[in-house]
């Protein structure tokens, strides 16, 4: 080829290149700021201290009561694992958010699927946990609700593996594709361009979210009906309205959790990339993880057995054998 021609291939070169550093670079905008990232990192470090002591102290009560040893106790102990996971994953966060790191994308991409996996893995434990509590109090006697109630380990499995299957595969496969594009350095602070291509959104607001939330509702309604309608609540050895302050909790922290999170998802399809929206994400994310310390307090804590057993437990270890001789005259007076 002439000279010219090389010349004018090269100038072609250089103008694409041109191109895709400013496409990149526009995908890439950084709408982080200091003050910013040290709340960011300061609710990321609250949120994994209690966190992690909430669900620790569920665990070890879990593991060590006999009495706890139920189905519904089954989704608890796999909810609290779910839970753990989350939280061991926000220490990166802390890190980044207070440090601002180069980190790597690889590391980046593994922490944002562990928090994906687990905070879907937590929505539908929860749904798991309030159909098990509906079936059992409308169908007490029913053989084929303690048939599939007996199922509940192979339907925990089941969601691990729907939640594992449905971000890592094509989370691999993605990159594949995609192996020789550019990819940004931001980090959590790049938009989610993943779980916002439609396939994925659909998926994530009607099996992820909406279908479990109106499951919550269907069997708070059910769930509530049965106990006013059952013979304890007629004789006045059930206190209805706790009961129904209970359920409202939970819906609320439901809604309070993972309703802003999907909102902002939708909100990010569906308009140009803004720092304002890439914020609120951010915080709406933040909520999502703040489940992990409200689940104790909803699901565990909220219950009455479950108080009374960490009372008992910490007697004995704090008074030792003090606690069986001052129990034996109340037994000798009943």
């Amino acid at each position: 080829p002439s000279r010219q021609e090389i010349r004018a291939a090269m100038d072609s070169d250089n103008c694409s290149s041109q191109v895709n550093n400013t496409v990149s670079a526009t995908n890439c905008d950084n709408c982080s700021s200091e003050v910013n990232n040290v709340v960011l990192a300061s609710l990321y470090s609250v949120t994994f201290v209690l966190g992690l002591f909430l669900n620790l102290t569920a665990l070890y009560v879990f593991s060590r009561c006999i009495s706890f040893r139920s189905q519904t106790t089954i989704y608890m102990k796999n909810l609290i694992v779910s839970d753990l996971l989350l939280i061991l994953s926000l220490p990166i966060r802390v890190y980044y958010y207070h440090q601002k790191p180069n980190l790597p994308v690889l590391i980046c991409e593994i922490t944002g699927l562990v928090l994906l996996v687990n905070i879907y893995g937590s929505i539908f434990f929860l749904t798991c946990i309030s159909w098990d509590r509906c079936l059992a109090a409308c169908f007490p006697f029913s053989h084929q609700v303690k048939a599939l109630r007996k199922r509940t380990k192979y339907i925990c499995l089941g969601i691990w593996i729907l939640t594992i299957g449905a971000s890592i595969p094509p989370y691999i496969s993605t990159k594949l594709r995609n192996n020789n594009v550019a990819q940004c350095s931001n980090c959590f602070d790049n938009k989610p361009i993943y779980i916002t291509k439609p396939a994925t959104l659909v998926a994530m607001l009607t099996v992820g979210f909406g279908i479990p939330l109106s499951s919550l509702l269907i069997c708070s309604c059910a769930l509530m009906r049965a106990v006013q309608d059952s013979a304890a609540a007629q004789m006045d050895l059930i206190d209805k309205r706790k009961i129904r302050n209970m359920l409202i909790t939970i819906i609320v922290f439901f809604l309070l959790c993972f309703l802003p999170y999907h909102a902002l998802l939708i909100m990010h399809y569906n308009s140009q990339r803004s720092c304002m929206l890439q914020i609120l994400y951010q915080y709406t994310l933040l909520l999502a993880c703040f489940n992990a310390v409200l689940d104790p307090l909803a699901y565990y804590f909220a219950t009455e057995t479950f108080r009374k057993t960490v009372i008992k437990d910490g007697f004995r270890k704090v008074w030792g054998s003090k606690s069986d001789s001052m129990e034996m005259p109340t037994r000798s007076k009943r």
